[in-house]
């Protein structure tokens, strides 16, 4: 039986204490140092020649990345459910959220919605990525940060406002925008984390829906090269979430916010038999 990772151990022990201490928009994971993203270094939509051919060569890349990790059972995508839910908006900008619990869970999304973006020409999933992911990570996925339709967030205003209107051009182009509404990758994690507000505001600025996404887990009978049991998912797709016209921006958010964790904790509770419970507070 291969021995347990020690990074992985330190990860599980640092989730631990930042639940007790309820700091749960908190990064776990040793990241590079973030590098600050100025918007000259940013084309977001790429609209300069150099990397729309970046995008198209690495997406390519990516897509054989994700096919290998489910024929070697790196990545095991048990079952979907609701998937009607998402036919519902197929033909609508929207903002997707999911649970954040390893670097290969929106390549789930990607493999479970393959087939109906590729029926829409142009369409794509986006996926919405910290400063220090597209500026500072090494490797294949500095790679993959960098050139696969991400967003990243920055700290400079001047590179946020750029953002904002990416967003707003691909919402109305009746794109998809895959948002981490918990922040930070906590691995493993089974549970659902309280939500952060800007996936909602993006949904009701643009007056666009939001389908909340859960996935669930359950140990496999294989080992990864990690130590751990390699998990095996299943995918909820969740009923959409629509912003009310008679109520304010500031209403819709929070509505919608609130809504959306509580849709994950009725699926957590229902898939694990078990009350969603936190450790003890400190």
């Amino acid at each position: 039986m291969a021995e347990k990772a020690k990074d992985r151990l330190a990860v599980l022990e640092r989730i631990d204490e930042y639940e007790r201490k309820r700091w749960f928009h908190k990064d776990v994971e040793d990241d590079p140092p973030t590098i600050p993203l100025l918007p000259d270094q940013i084309d977001y939509l790429n609209r300069k020649p150099l990397n729309r051919l970046l995008n198209i060569i690495v997406n390519i890349k990516a897509r054989k990345f994700i096919d290998n990790l489910i024929k070697t059972k790196q990545l095991i995508i048990k079952d979907v459910t609701g998937y009607e839910n998402y036919l519902r908006i197929e033909n609508s900008g929207a903002i997707l959220t999911c649970n954040h619990f390893n670097a290969f869970d929106n390549f789930a999304i990607h493999k479970v919605l393959e087939e109906s973006l590729r029926k829409q020409p142009g369409k794509v999933l986006w996926k919405v990525i910290r400063e220090g992911n597209y500026t500072s990570f090494p490797g294949i996925y500095g790679l993959f940060f960098r050139h696969c339709n991400t967003l990243p967030l920055s700290a400079n205003f001047s590179t946020m406002k750029k953002f904002m209107s990416a967003v707003t051009e691909i919402l109305s182009k009746k794109g998809k925008i895959l948002v981490y509404a918990e922040q930070g990758m906590w691995w493993n994690y089974r549970k659902p984390r309280p939500l952060t507000s800007g996936a909602f505001r993006f949904a009701a600025e643009n007056n666009v829906p939001v389908l909340p996404i859960f996935i669930t887990m359950e140990d496999s009978e294989l080992t990864g090269a990690d130590g751990f049991p390699v998990q095996e998912y299943t995918v909820h797709f969740l009923e959409p979430l629509f912003a009310d016209p008679e109520r304010s921006l500031k209403e819709n958010i929070s509505e919608m916010k609130d809504r959306n964790y509580r849709m994950w904790v009725e699926v957590y509770e229902n898939t694990y038999g078990i009350p969603l419970e936190y450790l003890p507070e400190e």
